[in-house]
């Protein structure tokens, strides 16, 4: 097996066909079926079969694709080991979508003026999410947050704290003051979907107090969470950062979760698996952390607003 096909095989796998992986690829699309034809003669075996338009993994095709994804993540990380040390090349970067919108546009731009060479693909999940595809070598490296029983994802990760976000309960304005999880008057909890580090947090508080939503609203952003609360229809939490670029909070009110809300953000990785472009995100991020402000006592906020 030569690396071009296993590339070809998993572009086929990632963009559900042959037109989108040829488009994807830059080649056409009779070389990328003559190459995945070549592939199956070379292993004995048929990878793909075709359900109407559609084309599905075999039980062969599935075996091969996390063979195929290591393959190509190692041959990726020799090509860096080989290079000078100077970030270049593709980096799959993994986000929280809360990191994503408070923490990375500004960092990402300088880092695309001082590494242009390094080809950034990002995307966005929850925590269980992202911690999986770094785990499959689906992306190189993921922000997320510390999971609630751990202060690691697990032995085969890698990580280092590089910011501290305040999570905070969002309320309507006018909801009588949260000092315990009794004090919530709405029985809705709205949350991104399971997954969600900051959704597992506030579920293990309500439990902990012996009470439980009576149902969970599951929303895909922010901005969606944070006009449904201002209508009423429940209460979440998200972190401060997000909310202070939220354009329409004046029906909102914040509410102060302690130190049950103060939850690190990680930049983590598969252990040995690293490389001059991630080693220099690592170090723009780290370089615009907000740990040392939080540990020196600089960053007291008023989190309720009446």
């Amino acid at each position: 097996m030569d690396l071009a096909a296993l590339t070809i095989f998993r572009a086929v796998v990632r963009e559900n066909g042959v037109t989108r992986a040829a488009a994807k690829l830059n080649r056409v699309q009779s070389n990328v079926t003559t190459r995945i034809q070549q592939l199956e003669e070379q292993l004995g075996t048929e990878l793909f079969i075709r359900d109407g338009r559609r084309l599905v993994l075999t039980p062969a095709g599935q075996t091969l694709l996390p063979y195929a994804e290591r393959l190509l993540a190692l041959a990726d990380e020799a090509r860096h080991a080989l290079r000078e040390n100077r970030p270049a090349g593709r980096l799959r970067l993994g986000t929280m979508e809360s990191a994503a919108a408070s923490r990375l546009p500004g960092l990402l731009a300088r880092y695309h003026q001082a590494w242009p060479e390094v080809e950034l693909e990002l995307e966005t999940g929850t925590t269980a999410g992202l911690i999986e595809r770094v785990r499959e070598f689906e992306i190189d490296a993921a922000l997320i947050a510390r999971p609630l029983d751990s202060p690691w994802p697990d032995d085969l990760f890698e990580a280092v704290p590089v910011f501290r976000e305040e999570l905070v309960m969002l309320t309507p304005r006018g909801h009588r003051p949260i000092r315990q999880a009794r004090d919530i008057a709405l029985s809705t909890l709205i949350a991104f979907e399971r997954g969600c580090t900051y959704r597992s947090y506030v579920e293990r508080w309500y439990m902990e107090n012996d009470i439980r939503p009576a149902r969970v609203l599951e929303l895909g952003s922010y901005h969606a969470i944070v006009a449904c609360v201002a209508a009423g229809a429940g209460v979440a939490v998200a972190p401060r950062s997000v909310l202070e670029l939220q354009p329409d909070t004046d029906d909102i009110a914040l509410h102060s979760l302690g130190e049950l809300g103060e939850i690190d953000t990680l930049l983590t990785w598969r252990r040995g698996h690293f490389s001059a472009a991630l080693n220099a995100l690592r170090a723009a991020l780290l370089g615009e952390s907000n740990l040392i402000a939080h540990a020196a006592g600089r960053n007291d906020a008023v989190l309720t607003r009446t």
